[in-house]
């Protein structure tokens, strides 16, 4: 008797309804492979969206995680560890910034951002109290909190959650002159995604991300990149913003820096700007925790070799020729860089979740978003021949 039917069925009746999984319930994987618990293999095309960029169960990393549980796991930060340091000291390094901030999940991080930039802003450039503002993007996914839902464009994520947080100036996705435009002497930082994750992969256009930083720099505001999805070796560079050559003035990291294993995110930046916090003013009992930064610092590690974002480029390359080649066939456009694609489907043959559970029933799994648009983001494991093999499975899914 299969047990995945049963299974769904306790998930839904004693689980909140705020995901809409596809009918399948995983019991183990390794690397860039899955197995249900009726025992079925499914190649994984998601990487728990980039939080797994070195595959499951990556035998460095599951390493350093039991070596870690054998001797300490938290101490809160009322304590230094003998993890801290080096954590903090090599993912500073990995960014070319002067110090990190250490914290648990993606929208934590990007709490963290707002609140520095915030306080950058009363402290160092001068604005009057309770008027800065911090200009974003539409199309942005940042997170789920109150805050971050009261800047997104996405009425799903933010339909009924308010009263809103105020403080925020949305400008389209890609557009210089309207986010120059924005710009006032309360706007005290620019928030973006380098690429847009949720909204399809999206990449901007070219120049784009250096006007930002030429107007941050020249308006005395702070370019605060979320790389969460985009970062850690995803698009073939440590940073989407390398493929320009921007370096903005503060990462907000998370998802691949815990390795698939803990949650683990992370504020980047420099002296001048993450130096306004003092002692009470920001925190967490978890962040920087001793298993997480035991974890974290082998990824900081991993990514230091090159080897993944290597792999990325040429993988990633291989992956978009194959899926552009399905430019026409069913597909009607095909976005991103590295080992992550936007597929919009012609939505007069299916949608994307339709698309989604047809490539699950032949043993692929990927992620709809926004109707007829899925993605795709496999773990950086990922060999020539499994990257063939989803893109066979995507075809026939396509041709019916």
């Amino acid at each position: 008797m299969l047990r995945t039917p049963e299974a769904i069925r306790d998930a839904e009746r004693w689980t909140a309804h705020n995901y809409h999984p596809l009918p399948v319930v995983i019991s183990s994987a390794e690397g860039s492979w899955l197995t249900d618990v009726d025992g079925r293999r499914y190649l994984d095309c998601l990487a728990g969206y980039s939080a797994l960029n070195f595959g499951h169960r990556h035998p460095t990393l599951i390493a350093a995680a039991h070596a870690q549980l054998d001797r300490l796991t938290l101490t809160s930060r009322a304590f230094v560890h003998d993890q801290f340091a080096d954590f903090c000291r090599e993912l500073a390094e990995l960014c070319g910034k002067d110090l990190v901030l250490p914290m648990n999940t993606g929208a934590e991080a990007v709490e963290t951002g707002i609140k520095v930039a915030r306080k950058w802003g009363y402290q160092v450039k001068g604005v009057a109290p309770g008027m800065a503002n911090i200009v974003v993007a539409e199309g942005n996914f940042h997170g789920r909190t109150t805050t971050i839902v009261s800047f997104s464009t996405d009425e799903d994520a933010r339909a009924d959650f308010g009263p809103y947080t105020p403080g925020f100036t949305v400008v389209p996705y890609g557009d210089l002159a309207a986010l120059s435009a924005a710009i006032d002497e309360n706007t005290v930082a620019v928030l973006l995604e380098p690429i847009q994750g949720e909204q399809g992969v999206v990449v901007p256009p070219e120049g784009y991300l250096p006007g930002v930083r030429r107007v941050c720099t020249e308006r005395n505001v702070l370019f605060v990149a979320d790389e969460i999805q985009s970062g850690l070796g995803r698009t073939g560079q440590t940073f989407a913003c390398d493929h320009e050559g921007v370096t903005p003035d503060m990462y907000l990291l998370g998802k691949a820096l815990g390795g698939g294993i803990v949650p683990v995110s992370a504020v980047a930046a420099n002296t001048d700007v993450l130096g306004v916090l003092r002692p009470g003013q920001h925190g967490s009992t978890f962040g920087g925790n001793p298993l997480a930064c035991a974890v974290a610092t082998e990824v900081v590690r991993l990514l230091a070799t090159g080897e993944f974002q290597r792999r990325s480029t040429e993988l990633g390359a291989r992956l978009h020729a194959g899926l552009r080649s399905l430019v026409g066939r069913g597909l009607l456009a095909v976005r991103g860089r590295g080992l992550w694609a936007g597929l919009d489907i012609d939505p007069a043959l299916m949608s994307g979740r339709e698309a989604c559970e047809r490539l699950a029933e032949r043993g692929v799994l990927a992620k709809d978003t926004h109707g007829s648009t899925i993605r795709l983001a496999p773990p950086l494991v990922i060999t020539e021949e499994e990257i063939d093999h989803a893109v066979a499975q995507l075809a026939a899914v396509l041709a019916g």
